[in-house]
């Protein structure tokens, strides 16, 4: 069975029917009601399933048939649209990932207009305000909720490109509201890998049992890994240059929180990036690289420390993050052509 047979059956041909207006339908889609309201989603299972599907089949006769699955009673859901009529804007607190079937899929995205073709997904970061738009003619979308946890999960596996980790990390980890969206387009004709992963965690979500959330986190694990092997997306310069401040601010941070005992495989194990990426990053901010970086840090330190306090040369190594005392002096001797005891002993000399 294809995914969008599979889809339409769900979402069709279930005996069990939701009202308009009922709280499942509103979840499903809720229509505009007004221009200056914001409807904010909150994941509708508990956080013990961390993923959810959500399927749309509109039909050319201007009606939508959605389902959500999993789902404690097993129901489907229809409505009838006017041509153009649209979803309230609204946010997640969760993640979504957007699938296209079939047809074209038109939304609006923080204020911009997106056409969505069959086969190219969207990611939508959580808190993004946007809206869906119903035309004429017929279309299937497949949506993933995706619980936070999982997306953490999935960024420690390390299977996607530093871009999209990016992006998932600076609506996770960091906690930011940097309101962002990523749209993915196949670089080949073909995506019959995609819509076999895809096929299967709907399967799995159908099917539902003690298993489930095992075999779903392995199955999307195999999906951020063909979007980034087998999917073209790009940032806007303006996105791509603000997500790289808030990743070299946090960076920078945790490295002077840390500067006693850091290590570029420390970073790496934290943030979930390669190694060079560190140097890459440092490089295009400051003109160092990661060591360079750390050790301007540490030896900026042990000159405060040497003026303002009273440790030892020994200790004010040992405080920066030197165990070895001949590598300190080497280093503070060629910053500052002097022994860090002559250098204390000239700024004492200068205070006095």
């Amino acid at each position: 069975m294809t995914l969008q047979d599979l889809c339409i059956q769900i979402s069709c041909n279930d005996p069990n029917m939701a009202e308009e207006g009922s709280p499942i339908g509103f979840r499903i889609m809720c229509p505009e009601y007004s221009l200056h309201i914001e409807d904010r989603k909150t994941y509708p299972l508990s956080r013990k399933e961390q993923i959810f599907a959500l399927c749309w089949s509109i039909q050319p006769d201007n009606k939508l048939y959605g389902t959500i699955k999993p789902s404690s009673v097993s129901f489907c859901y229809s409505c009838h649209f006017e041509p153009g009529a649209r979803t309230q804007l609204h946010t997640h607190d969760y993640l979504e990932l957007a699938y296209i079937v079939s047809g074209s899929f038109h939304q609006r995205i923080l204020g911009k207009d997106v056409i969505f073709q069959q086969g190219e997904l969207c990611l939508i970061d959580k808190n993004c305000l946007h809206q869906d738009y119903l035309g004429s003619g017929s279309a299937c979308i497949l949506f993933l909720g995706i619980a936070n946890e999982m997306f953490d999960s999935i960024m420690s596996s390390q299977v996607a490109d530093e871009r999209i980790v990016s992006f998932l990390q600076s609506s996770l980890l960091k906690q930011k509201n940097l309101l962002q969206y990523l749209h993915f387009k196949p670089n080949a004709a073909s995506n019959e890998s995609m819509e076999a992963c895809l096929t299967s965690l709907l399967q799995e979500l159908i099917h539902h049992d003690e298993a489930s959330s095992y075999i779903c986190h392995g199955l999307l694990m195999r999906i951020f890994r063909l979007l980034s092997t087998d999917y073209d997306f790009t940032f806007s310069r303006e996105l791509q240059k603000e997500m790289n401040w808030l990743l070299y601010e946090e960076i920078t941070g945790y490295i002077k929180s840390h500067l006693q005992d850091i290590s570029i495989k420390q970073l790496s194990e934290h943030f979930h990036f390669q190694e060079d990426y560190f140097n890459r990053l440092l490089k295009s901010k400051t003109g160092m690289t990661y060591t360079e970086y750390v050790q301007n840090l540490r030896i900026t330190q042990a000159e405060q420390l040497l003026i303002h306090t009273d440790l030892t040369i020994e200790q004010i190594a040992a405080e920066v993050g030197y165990q070895n005392k001949g590598y300190f002096y080497k280093l503070f001797i060629e910053r500052y052509q002097k022994t860090p005891a002559k250098y204390r002993k000239g700024k004492q000399g200068q205070a006095t």
